[in-house]
């Protein structure tokens, strides 16, 4: 049972930790900057970014796909702007023209082309394969102390948990000034902040964990946990550090409850298929949601 755990459960639960917590961070300022729906237009448009890698290098390879999300990520931001500056259009909207149209894009790339054999196709990219990502070196609990068992973890392991740390290090480094452009920019101005700067640093960290998290999670995850354990912590608390510690507790409590109830709940009830982690794990985060929506303290607060 142990080596079982060890092989089959520990690394993709440790990988869907990562990607939810990665997520979830920056996902509290973009609420209260009232740019939430930023995080759904960048988990849409990496996926053309990541087929365009794949067709100009004909493998499934972690770096070339994660410069092709990157950019394409980053283009998105720059259209956005574009669009909101020159049409004087809402942002929202702007986001809503970009992010359909870019994902749409990726979709007819996939569709047109032959990527199905190497597991990059529409179900992944909304899905992800966490399932998949099992330890096949581990012989129980004692690999956790073995150098040679370690080297057969799964790289997207490492990817997540260094995007976890590099996400967290950002945010305490520059907690005052971020939450000074969240709460008052005008007056960030006038203190010398370059809430400008700050601001497309924080989009492009949200794009960073989005684009590290896209292909072992899928784009159904990234959506959920940038927006619902902020959104849910917002309705359930008043002071920002209170509601990033919530936002980070609420991630880990989706992914841990949602992996359990999607691998194991089903064989229990004596069904013989699972259901998707991916798919389970967002259902939870919208869960805790609607249960702040109903019964949180400041339920009635406009987010």
């Amino acid at each position: 049972m142990g080596s079982d755990f060890v092989a089959l459960s520990l690394p993709p639960l440790l990988i869907g930790l990562c990607a939810s917590m990665a997520c979830a961070l920056p996902g509290n300022f973009l609420i209260l900057r009232k740019q939430a729906l930023i995080g759904d237009a960048i988990s849409h448009v990496v996926l053309p970014g990541i087929v365009v890698a794949f067709l100009f290098t004909g493998q499934v390879s972690t770096w070339p796909m994660m410069i092709g999300a990157a950019g394409a990520a980053i283009l998105a931001v720059l259209l956005i702007e574009l669009i909101r500056r020159v049409g004087r259009i809402e942002s929202g909207a702007a986001m809503g023209v970009i992010f359909t149209s870019m994902f749409a894009a990726g979709v007819l790339l996939l569709e047109q082309s032959d990527t199905s054999q190497v597991h990059l196709d529409v179900e992944h990219a909304l899905f992800g394969n966490l399932e998949s990502l099992i330890w096949l070196d581990a012989e129980g609990w004692a690999s956790l102390f073995q150098i040679k068992a370690l080297a057969g973890l799964p790289v997207e392991l490492l990817r997540m948990a260094t995007v976890l740390l590099a996400v967290s290090a950002f945010v305490y480094i520059f907690w005052r000034p971020l939450a000074l452009i969240c709460f008052d920019e005008p007056y960030a101005r006038t203190r010398g902040i370059a809430a400008t700067a700050l601001g497309f640093a924080l989009v492009t960290l949200t794009a960073i964990a989005a684009v590290a998290a896209f292909d072992a999670v899928g784009s159904i995850i990234v959506i959920a946990m940038i927006i619902c354990p902020p959104a849910t912590a917002r309705l359930m608390v008043n002071s920002l550090r209170s509601q990033v510690i919530y936002s980070q507790v609420l991630a880990f409590m989706a992914t841990v409850l949602g992996y359990m109830f999607a691998g194991y709940v089903p064989l229990w009830l004596g069904f013989s298929n699972t259901l998707s982690a991916a798919g389970m794990i967002a259902s939870m985060s919208g869960v805790f949601l609607a249960c702040a929506a109903l019964f949180g303290p400041h339920r009635r607060r406009n987010i």
